[in-house]
């Protein structure tokens, strides 16, 4: 996970690194300029889920408003040293996700982030079931068939962009710069479809159809989906309606 961080007191700056790549966030340290200059390509598909951590200073409420003007949807969450009702009020009336009190602690600003990440791409549980396959967004590998797959670091962040987007074709860019984006050395262009041929051996191994789960979309990209024979009617039912897949009887 890789999250923006705006924290202008440059002391506090070591200390948060530590908490947050503890917890497994990869934060990338910005200046006032990016709320100018940095915020286009916040608003390209695939770049949504990245977070933006605000620390405290004159301009956060400011500073929120130009990232919802700008038309980012990204999560913010603003990093706040001591508790103050009227400041968060406003701080979540113009447009922040949340608001976290010091001490700051990594696992809980994972959570917070995954939560307004689900939920902005309609999942309010922590999982999603489609056909054989749980997906999970707290940071767990999935389950296929009864089984949990382990999926390494990069795996795992392609396979949780496709199941947040479940059912739904994601272009290879979007993907690409969901993972990579804000990496200063960028990969070759063909990682993606090198690490969705992982994705898709590890799934069919523990299926127990047998079946890949990713499929090809030619020209378009990739889609997470259940195999057919999970959305047919039941044969007993005649007349019943198109039976619904796994996720949205979940």
């Amino acid at each position: 996970m890789r999250a923006y961080v705006f924290e202008p007191r440059e002391k506090r700056q070591p200390s948060l690194t530590a908490e947050l790549e503890n917890a497994g966030v990869e934060p990338l340290f910005v200046g006032e300029d990016f709320f100018e200059t940095g915020l286009a390509p916040l608003t390209q598909p695939g770049n949504e889920v990245r977070a933006i951590l605000i620390g405290e200073s004159d301009n956060t409420h400011a500073q929120i408003r130009t990232i919802r003007k700008a038309g980012c949807a990204n999560p913010v969450i603003v990093l706040r040293d001591f508790r103050n009702s009227q400041d968060t009020s406003a701080a979540l009336d113009r447009g922040a996700d949340d608001v976290i009190v010091s001490p700051i602690k990594g696992s809980e600003v994972v959570s917070r982030i995954n939560s307004i990440v689900r939920r902005f791409h309609g999942h309010a549980a922590e999982s999603v079931e489609v056909g054989e396959l749980t997906a999970f967004f707290d940071g767990r590998d999935p389950i296929v068939s009864g089984a949990r797959i382990k999926l390494s670091k990069r795996e795992h962040s392609i396979f949780q962009h496709l199941a947040l987007n479940s059912n739904r074709v994601i272009s290879k860019n979007a993907i690409y710069d969901a993972v990579y984006g804000m990496s200063a050395d960028q990969p070759f262009d063909k990682v993606i479809d090198v690490y969705i041929c992982k994705l898709r051996k590890k799934i069919a191994a523990a299926a127990t159809s047998g079946s890949q789960y990713i499929e090809t979309v030619h020209g378009r990209g990739y889609k997470l989906s259940a195999p057919e024979e999970f959305d047919l009617p039941n044969p007993e039912q005649q007349g019943s309606p198109r039976a619904r897949p796994l996720e949205a009887r979940a």
